[in-house]
């Protein structure tokens, strides 16, 4: 009985390390070696960038199963104003990320390829503005907000996102009737 116990538990530990694990000089090598993929946008943040980018080797995120990783994604996609189009999730100027229906795939090879490339459409490309490792945090935090993370990896939500039904989901409140004005004696009608 207690070696099952003492079993489950350093499984538990081990499982519990890759979940917190940071990786401060192994950065996540899931891309090519060489700039091979021609950009698909001519929009750009700053300084426009010349030639081709980086492109995904797998369609697997290195970060899918990290916490801290998730977290720096979701640090790193309000630092790049990802939130200036896609707002928190829900959508603006650019698509939603939170729903099921991806234009160009929401598997992560494909967001990766939409945040390196850009999209014809009005994505910028950022290959060669933000390093791989960072690109791959940011699409582990985009998948997490559509929930194809587990929820113990994802991040808890900002406060300026409600969790409840938005108002105008909620179901009419009763009208309360209103009391007749009584007449102050000695004013006018």
């Amino acid at each position: 009985m207690t070696k099952w116990a003492i079993a489950i538990a350093i499984a538990l530990l081990a499982s519990g390390c890759e979940r917190e694990a940071r990786r401060f000089d192994v950065p996540a090598k899931n891309q090519t070696p060489a700039e091979t993929a021609p950009r698909m946008s001519s929009n750009q943040p700053a300084i426009a960038q010349q030639g081709n980018v980086r492109a995904p080797l797998r369609s697997e995120s290195p970060y899918d199963e990290n916490a801290y990783a998730v977290n720096q994604g979701k640090r790193l996609y309000r630092w790049y104003n990802c939130n200036g189009c896609h707002s928190m999730g829900g959508g603006g100027i650019g698509p939603a990320l939170m729903d099921s229906q991806w234009k160009y795939g929401g598997d992560p090879a494909s967001i990766f390829d939409s945040i390196m490339r850009g999209r014809p459409e009005g994505m910028p490309s950022f290959g060669g503005h933000i390093p791989e490792d960072q690109v791959w945090q940011i699409v582990a935090y985009v998948r997490s907000m559509g929930g194809q993370l587990r929820k113990d990896v994802a991040p808890s939500r900002a406060d300026t996102l409600y969790p409840g039904n938005p108002e105008n989901a909620r179901p009419k409140e009763a009208q309360v009737p209103q009391k007749a004005e009584t007449p102050v004696p000695g004013a006018r009608p």
